[in-house]
This record gives structure tokens, sequence and C-alpha cells, in this order.
């Protein structure tokens, strides 16, 4: 997903924009979330078609015909404007990768148990779709979204809107209207279309899922000479598994009339899977785990991502967080006066907590504002050992000792300053592999194995098998297949899908925190905040040595109550103590989303912990200045000004 620009809009109808998913021949698609929470695809029609009156006819009759499909297999329709200056229409966002992805670069041709569940349940949705007087025309595997209670079928309907002039695959222009490769030979040929044509479609994409491989070849020898090959020639369905054959071949009968209609496709499929005990349910319904388990995986990470980007991304004091009804931020709770400027530094959660036990006045000001985190779990204890180095095996795989040691990265921003990292430790050989991922909301840490490796020995294959910690809890899921390729002693690239990056050898072991961090730091509020009383607001870091997965930071905190309704010192000190764990460790050291320490903080920082913001993950650097060092903290992935602790001792 790519940033929202200046010249997209914020909101569109009643969804608020959180960023650009793509563009496509018809138009631009935003993520966006409705007032309720929920998240969203708005697609929205390019100016050029926009002005053309037929365009909007029969987008108007498309959308409405949509709304009709309803059921599962497809994304409900939630909204749309079709008289607007630029139609729109809203559909239920898909957190889940597209079978291009997984098949293409992820994971390779899918098991036939996991086939029949997909025919089954796409031939269901093209049923409700040809119910509704629809026909798709673009069935590829593109358009296929695989979610974990099922497949779905996006971006129907609206390539019939473009075809203004025939019934067929081609324009007046002579343009396809379909994806080559995937279409079937009355798309060919420009001939009228019926729902046969759809299931044409559906048995080049089951083909694909199942060899890795379109059935008519790729457009490399040429688009009309595959075309030729789609109108005329035998599917090449070398290495289909034969429990398919039937299913796939009955599909792509060249005739319309020798092909199943949806219906009867999707009770073969269910008739296939009873009879070979797969893993489809009552008519096609998924039950249990349909897809392999690395799939599942990296459906869960692709979850977690959406998550991410579908967080809050407004801060608690920007005017559009404010409570509609008053005049304070929502469930902030009663305002006793103005805030001061507030700073920030690498802990936010507990900060908030200390924060509300002080009552919110002016003196909150050593604390960092609230921030939402996506799924709003609140303090996360860990789960597993938290030691983060696992025991994966390699199944047998001998790895170069080359690949032996720790390797840290940036996924995602600058190396002095990230915004996601991945930390991958190899044992001598191959026998433990543990990784540690970082994100400005979440550290997952886990165990994975080694599967394969590349005939030259400079590259290998990891598979995530199970999670040692997720902070905040349940936030994890085993990291899916991915690879590492050997570019020097000290370099290796990292892949997973589309994603990618650089990591580095670092220091490995049960004492990996550099000794210039180790050590108490000390920072007051009054030296940022002028007329602040001496010694009454503290914060202190005290940094332990230790390996991956340890609990190596900790952050004390102390501040003098103050009175609710006066804002008066009521001469009480509170104390609030919480935890981080150690995440990685380069030039920079970087630590998961900090813990309360329960036991360690007074009785408010325990009850106002529920009302905090969780805190975000932290980095750190040690630098010196005139003969003295510093420590510098922010927090994780954000451009901002590190806050500045002071070596005690």
């Amino acid at each position: 997903m790519e940033a929202l620009t200046p010249e997209d809009p914020a909101t569109i109808g009643p969804f608020r924009l959180l960023g650009r998913l793509g563009t496509g021949g018809m138009g631009r698609v935003y993520l966006a979330r409705s007032a309720g929470g929920r998240t969203v695809a708005v697609k929205v029609v390019h100016p050029e078609l926009a002005a053309q009156d037929e365009f909007r006819r029969r987008f108007a009759r498309e959308v409405a015909a949509l709304r009709k499909v309803g059921g599962s297999g497809t994304t409900p329709v939630l909204g749309a404007d079709t008289e607007a200056e630029a139609p729109w229409v809203a559909i239920g966002y898909v957190a889940g990768p597209s079978l291009k992805a997984v098949v293409g670069s992820e994971y390779g041709p899918l098991p036939a148990g996991t086939v029949r569940v997909l025919a089954a349940g796409l031939a269901r949705a093209l049923e409700r779709v040809h119910a509704a007087g629809l026909i798709h025309r673009d069935l590829k595997p593109a358009n296929v979204l695989l979610a974990v209670d099922g497949p779905r079928i996006i971006d129907f309907g609206i390539a019939r809107a473009v075809d203004t002039v025939t019934d067929g695959g081609l324009t007046s222009t002579g343009a396809v209207v379909g994806s080559p490769g995937f279409m079937s030979p009355e798309q060919v040929r420009g001939e009228r279309l019926t729902p046969a044509s759809d299931l044409f479609c559906l048995g080049s994409v089951l083909a694909y899922a199942a060899t890795g491989r379109a059935p008519f070849g790729t457009a490399d020898s040429g688009v009309h000479a595959m075309m030729f090959r789609i109108a005329h020639d035998e599917p090449d369905l070398e290495g289909l598994p034969p429990e398919l054959d039937g299913l796939v071949r009955s599909c792509l009968a060249k005739d319309p009339a020798d092909r199943p209609t949806a219906g009867e496709l999707a009770r073969a499929a269910d008739e296939a899977a009873d009879g070979a005990d797969g893993p489809a349910g009552h008519e096609g319904a998924p039950t249990g785990t349909w897809l392999p388990t690395e799939v599942l995986a990296g459906l869960g990470r692709h979850a977690a991502r959406l998550l991410d980007a579908d967080g809050d991304p407004t801060p608690t004091d920007h005017p559009a967080a404010l409570d509609p009804r008053a005049d304070t931020p929502a469930d902030a709770g009663p305002a006793p006066g103005p805030r001061p400027p507030r700073r920030r530094n690498l802990l936010v959660g507990a900060c908030a907590a200390l924060a509300l036990a002080l009552g919110g006045t002016a003196l909150a000001v050593a604390y960092w504002p609230e921030r939402g985190t996506p799924g709003g779990a609140e303090g996360g204890s860990a789960t597993g050992t938290g030691t983060g180095t696992g025991s994966g095996t390699g199944g047998g795989t001998e790895v170069p000792a080359a690949f032996a040691g720790a390797w840290e990265g940036a996924i995602r921003g600058a190396a002095d300053h990230p915004e996601e990292t991945l930390r991958i430790e190899i044992g001598p050989g191959g026998t433990s592999v543990s990784s540690s991922h970082l994100t400005a909301e979440r550290l997952c840490m886990g165990r994975s194995a080694v599967t394969g490796r590349g005939g030259d020995g400079r590259s290998i294959t990891l598979i995530g098998s199970d999670v040692t910690l997720s902070l905040p809890a349940e936030r994890c899921t085993p990291a899916p297949r991915h690879t590492l390729t050997l570019r020097s002693a000290q370099v290796v690239e990292w892949r997973s899908g589309a994603a990618g990056a650089t990591l580095r050898k670092v220091e490995s072991g049960p004492e990996v925190v550099p000794e210039r961090f180790v050590g108490t730091w000390e920072r007051r509020a009054d030296e940022e905040v002028p007329d602040t009383p001496t010694d009454l607001y503290n914060e202190r870091l005290v940094i332990t040595q230790g390996p991956i997965g340890a609990p190596v930071l900790r952050l004390e905190q102390s501040n003098p109550e103050l009175d609710e309704e006066t804002g008066e010192r009521t001469g009480r000190t509170l104390t609030c103590a919480s935890t981080g764990v150690l995440a990685g460790s380069g030039d920079l050291l970087l630590v998961g989303p900090m813990q309360l320490d329960a036991d360690a903080s007074d009785r408010e920082c325990r009850q106002n912990s529920l009302n905090a913001a969780p805190s975000s993950s932290g980095v750190l650097r040690v630098e010196r200045v005139d003969g003295k060092e510093r420590l510098l903290s922010a927090p994780f992935g954000e451009d901002t000004s590190y806050a500045v602790f002071a070596r005690k001792y």
C-alpha cells in the first residue's frame, strides 16, 4: 500500500481514506475505513471514463447488479455514488493475498486438496454472479483472493462497463476485454459471451493453481499466438494431479455447451473432496485448515500488515480525533485544564498510564501522548519462552557454514532510524534458527526450519514453525516461506514474496548488548521545561546485558501525585516501572513494546494501564558530545527528535 498524496482526497463518501492500494485501467483503488470501523476498498473511476455518459450508465447498472450477488465467495458492495463527478464504489476488503502472489512468488503450486476447495468456492461464487445476471469476464489469478474461510472473487462487473460497443471480448478498437492467458475461446474471437465463458476461465485458473503455469502459455511468443492457442490448441496440463484432471478438463472444453455450469462444477468438486477425504465441508465451505500451513502463515502476516495500515492514523490531539459531541478527546474523561507541550520518547503506553494517574494536568509534560495500536491489545503478555533462541530443525538440510551467526537489517525505513526490522540467527549447520521481527506496534519472535538450499550453496529456504514470543499477546503468526542468499561473508539478502531487505552480520550469543549501552541513564523534566521543580519529575533507564529476547531495558519514572480537582500536589510521589525486551543489537539497540511491571508500580499505574494506549517499540543509540556519553531514545519508526539521557553510572 502506498501513502496518500496531497492530490488524493481525505474522504470519499462516508469512508476515510488510509492509503492507495493500486491503479488499474478503470480507476484508482484506495484502502479506507467506514465510520463503524470496517475496512473497505474504494474504487474511483478515472476522469476520462467518468466523462463518457455510456460508461456511467453501464457502471450504474453493474453496481446495482453487484448489490444483488451477496453471499460468500465475493465481496459485498458497501456504498457507491454513480452520479458523483468521479463515480465510485466501495466493497468489503479481503485481508488476504491473491492466488497469483501465492502461487507465483510466495509458495508455488497448491496441493490437490486445496485446489478442490478452491474450485468449489469459486464455482459457487460464480453461480451467484451468474444468477444476478452478470458475467465476470476477467477471472484470473490476480482477481482471486485467499482468505482463512475460503477464496473470494474480486473485480467483476467493472470490465463489462468499459465494453461499450460489443458483447464479446473485443472493443471497437480491437482492444482486449479480459486478460490474455486466462480468456475463453469466445472472448478471443469477439463473440457474444455467456456464463460458460467464466467457467473456461475458471478452468485455466485452477490449472494455474495446481501446476504454477497458465495452460495456454504466456505472452512471450506474442499475444496473438497465445490467443490462437486458447481458441484452437489443447491445454498444457503437465503436472496436474490426476484427481483434478476431470474437473479442469471439463471447464476447458472449446465448445461452451460442453462445459459444466458453475453449480455443477461446485457439486463435482464437493464429491471429489468427499471421496478423497479432502478439506471441504458442506457445499464446499472450508472446515479447519484448507490452505497449506505456510500459506496460512503468510496470510496471517498479510493480515497483520493490514492492521498496521488500518490502525488509527490520527494522533489523539488532532481535531479529527475529537468526539463531535464534546470539547475533549473521545474517551479522555474529565479535562482539568489545558495541556502543555508534550515530548516524545521511547515508551508510550506506560507513560500514558502514569499521566492518567497524575490527573492529566500540566505536569504530564514528561510523558508521551497516547497512541492507539491496531487491534486495541493492551499490555500484551508474552507467549512462549521469550528466549528467542529456538531450535527449529533443518529437516535434514545441511546449511553451509557461512550462514551461521546473526543477521540483522531494516525492512522499511533507514538504517539509522528503521520502521521495521528483521533479525535471523542461525546455529551451526542450521541446527537452530530463530527470528525477531519488530514493528512500531509489535515484536514477534519465533523458531524457523530450513527446508532447502540452492544448488550453489549460496541460498537457503526457511519457513516459520512456531511463535515463541508475541508482544502484544496473540498478534503474531509463524513467518511465511523466505529465503536468504549469501552476498559476502558479512551480507545476506532476505526475500519473502515481494518483500526484501539487506541483512548484515551482527554479534550473537548470550551477551549481545554493546557495552556502551549498559548502565543507568537519567533524564529530568526540568531540563526541557522551564520553571518545573527540580528532582520531582525523574526518568531513569537501566540497561543490562543479555541475549535477544531478554528484558534488558527497564524504565523507572517518578512524578508527584496531583489532586484531580485542584491540580495541587498531594505530597505523595507516584512511581511506575516498565520493561522492554531486546529485539536487535547492531549499531542501534532495538526494544519491543514496553510492558508495565505491576509489582514495582504504584496502584494508580496498574489501575490506569487499561485506559492507556499500548506502548511503542523503541530505538536507542549512544553518542559522545564534549567527551561525555549520552543515550538517545525515540519511538520506533517515527521521524522525531530523540529524548536525551545522561549517564548516571
